[in-house]
């Protein structure tokens, strides 16, 4: 996968399926906890965030699900690739997503890694899931803006 620069962010991976499955409601940035052999992988562009999901244990949200490979030059101390990693937010910020969470039926989901400043970062959503009819009229809207864009482009 390509690396992309955009604001001075260097973006390690996408989750699309996030914003097709969900309705977003919050978007928040969190850093998250990586021992070194993980970081030596995320810098090398291979994670996957497209099945994981965020949870609350013991008053801390945590990333579950979350593929980040094996790294081959590591040697005992290499680490599990879908292990439970820590996400570092305030108090305050933990306290509102598990308010929603628990009282309002959303669930925390990643919508994109990245680097900024040379600190691994993870945005998550707070979403809510959508049905199929939802899932529907998002695809016809997609099909309808991609006839339009070929039709003015024939045109112009």
């Amino acid at each position: 996968m390509t690396l992309k620069k955009r604001n001075g962010l260097k973006i390690i991976c996408l989750n699309r399926k996030a914003s097709f499955n969900y309705f977003f409601s919050d978007l928040l940035e969190a850093g998250i906890v990586l021992k070194g052999s993980e970081i030596k992988s995320v810098r090398s562009g291979k994670v996957n965030i497209g099945d994981s999901y965020g949870i609350e244990k013991d008053g801390e949200i945590y990333l579950i699900n979350s593929h980040i490979p094996i790294y081959k030059e590591a040697s005992y101390s290499n680490h599990n690739p879908y292990e439970e990693r820590k996400l570092l937010l305030n108090k305050r910020e933990i306290n509102k997503l598990i308010g929603k969470i628990n009282k309002e039926g959303f669930t925390i989901v990643p919508t994109k890694m990245y680097f900024k400043k040379g600190k691994a970062k993870i945005e998550i959503a707070v979403a809510k899931g959508k049905k199929n009819f939802d899932k529907r009229q998002t695809k016809k809207t997609r099909d309808w803006n991609r006839d339009k864009a070929r039709y003015f482009r024939k045109t112009s």
